[in-house]
């Protein structure tokens, strides 16, 4: 994987997993704080045709699952680990069926947008980290060579 893929991969990665871990700690902190913590908690509205009855489990969905696959590929990618390719689509993946989900109930939020287009720069970078888009593959596939 070519440095500067690597580097971007690890940050990007890495801020989608902190930012899952922020969200998800505040959505389990505002549930179990008082009316003061409205700001930071979505309105219970939004619950209304999901299994869920407070933001508990989404915050800890968003805090591990998210966050910490993200947070996984992060540390792989940087240790130049060969598991971190697979650890990339996960997060990525995983990424964008969480906002997928999320969009089924909760309005549209610019938030939404950005990190379904993080997840997919994700899995772009992984494809190009992986020679999926290098001259050499591309000239074979047209000419029928291998």
């Amino acid at each position: 994987m070519k440095h500067w893929i690597r580097v971007t991969l690890t940050t990007l990665t890495s801020t989608i997993g902190l930012t899952a871990i922020a969200g998800g700690t505040a959505l389990l902190v505002g549930s179990f704080a008082n009316e003061e913590s409205e700001a930071i908690v979505p309105d219970r509205a939004f619950l209304g045709d999901s299994p869920f009855t407070s933001y508990v489990v989404p915050g800890v969905l968003l805090a591990v699952v998210v966050g910490g696959t993200h947070l996984a590929a992060a540390v792989l990618v940087g240790r130049r680990a060969s598991a971190a390719p697979v650890a990339v689509a996960v997060a990525g993946f995983g990424l964008l069926i969480w906002i997928f989900v999320q969009m089924m109930f909760i309005p549209f939020s610019v938030l939404q947008a950005l990190y379904f287009a993080g997840g997919l720069a994700e899995l772009g970078l992984l494809m190009l980290g992986l020679g999926l888009f290098t001259p050499a593959r591309t000239t074979a596939r047209v000419s029928g060579g291998r």
